[in-house]
């Protein structure tokens, strides 16, 4: 059940966002994600990736941009969505009650886009991560443009893609993030821009592959935790083996 929210965006507007708090956290972190350009944070497509990450462990925040908040269906500018998302990441961390020793970005198609504009920036916001659901690669029917804006990204990244998404598939995604040792990309089988397997395929299958795509967002998000819980065990093993090195050292005088 996801609790609302609401928050300024400068002197611009208020947006609503939702909370989708993890029953059983597997990492101090929580995931903000954005909606796309057609439709809003209430999108079934966003309460229900919201929900099952929260489900596997990762507190979820969404929220609307402007334009989504006013029932508009035009987009706004990419200066009012990217102050809408500074808004965001501020209000989250100004938050009590969640998880925000390591916070990450995101979203669907056009809010993901915008939140690497955001993570490339690296305005001091200190952000752990991006997650892209839908990455927009190319414009609808402009395949021969390519937006590489994702490639400014420094941080640790997962790019949720379909093999058959119209605006780039997650093959033409490895290709070009095939130089950016940080970032990696998680397929999903006959996947359309929002995931959606086609009918025939079945019901059964399209639930298998949001929740693998759930699980493999949670598992990034948790591993460089766990990669520091590794390093900080094998310190531990390493001064202890010191230690009885030294004593050893020491009898044998």
């Amino acid at each position: 059940m996801a609790s609302a929210f609401s928050f300024d965006v400068g002197t611009h507007g208020r947006v609503t966002g939702a909370l989708y708090r993890a029953a059983d956290p597997i990492t101090q972190a929580t995931l903000v994600l954005a909606h796309g350009a057609g439709a809003p944070r209430t999108h079934p497509f966003m309460t229900s990736m919201a929900g099952r990450i929260a489900k596997k462990g990762v507190d979820v925040a969404t929220f609307n941009f402007l334009y989504a908040e006013a029932g508009r269906k035009m987009p706004d500018r990419v200066e009012l969505l990217e102050a809408a998302w500074r808004a965001a990441v501020a209000t989250v961390r100004a938050r009590g009650g969640l998880s925000k020793e390591r916070l990450f970005i995101g979203g669907k198609s056009m809010g993901g886009r915008i939140a690497t504009h955001i993570a490339a920036a690296n305005e001091g916001l200190v952000l752990s991560g991006v997650v892209l659901l839908g990455y927009p690669l190319h414009p609808i029917g402009k395949p021969r443009v390519v937006r590489e804006e994702i490639l400014q990204v420094r941080l640790p990244m997962l790019v949720v893609q379909g093999t058959r998404d119209e605006l780039g598939t997650a093959a033409q995604l490895e290709k070009l993030l095939a130089g950016a040792p940080r970032a990696r990309v998680h397929a999903v089988e006959g996947g359309d821009h929002s995931l959606a397997l086609l009918k025939r395929e079945g019901a059964e299958r399209q639930e298998h592959a949001l929740d693998a795509a759930a699980a493999a967002i949670a598992a990034f998000i948790a591993a460089p935790r766990a990669k520091s819980r590794t390093r900080k065990k094998a310190s531990v093993k390493q001064a202890a083996r010191g230690h009885r090195d030294q004593a050893m050292n020491e009898r044998k005088r």
